[in-house]
């Protein structure tokens, strides 16, 4: 009974940091210069009561395509910066007991690391800034941004033909 209880224990742990990002990225990891599609999953609303407005995904340096999925019932605005796409904003209504996932098409940078997309989930005139970055070492912010992780591609792509 004491294990049972210790794994559960280590099992809610290991769970816990993931569960405190209300923005999250899946996947958490690709490879570098890779095509990837990218799904921001909202959580919940911004309290109990208070239903999800607006989503703004911020493209960061390197992400040389983004190309955003409409949602039904939500529109859509692209910001760019001459033809590079910077951020990506849905505008809409989620209710605060409801998840949803919002959609984009990237082309990941060929450098490896963790690369932060940071969010701002609107409910009302009430905003979430999931856009803090983790340190290396030390304690875990409380807004975090959504993190890829991109580690290099596999010589010949993968394929070992030997």
């Amino acid at each position: 009974m004491v294990v049972l209880r210790s794994l559960i224990l280590a099992a809610a742990l290991a769970v816990a940091p993931a569960a405190q990002a209300h923005v999250t990225v899946q996947p958490s990891s690709a490879q570098t210069g890779a095509y990837q599609v990218l799904r921001f999953g909202v959580g919940h609303g911004c309290g109990d009561t208070a239903a999800t407005t607006a989503l703004r995904i911020e493209i960061p340096q390197g992400v040389s395509v983004a190309r955003p999925q409409p949602k039904p019932g939500w529109t859509l605005e692209i910001e760019r910066a001459g033809p590079t796409v910077t951020a990506v904003i849905w505008r809409g209504a989620l209710p605060p007991d409801q998840f949803d996932e919002f959609v984009v098409l990237t082309k990941l940078p060929d450098a490896a690391g963790d690369l932060p997309f940071p969010a701002i989930q609107s409910c009302g005139a009430t905003q979430n800034r999931w856009v803090e970055i983790p340190p290396a070492a030390g304690p875990r912010p409380t807004h975090p941004a959504p993190i890829l992780r991109l580690s290099p591609a596999p010589p010949n792509g993968g394929h070992d033909h030997h």
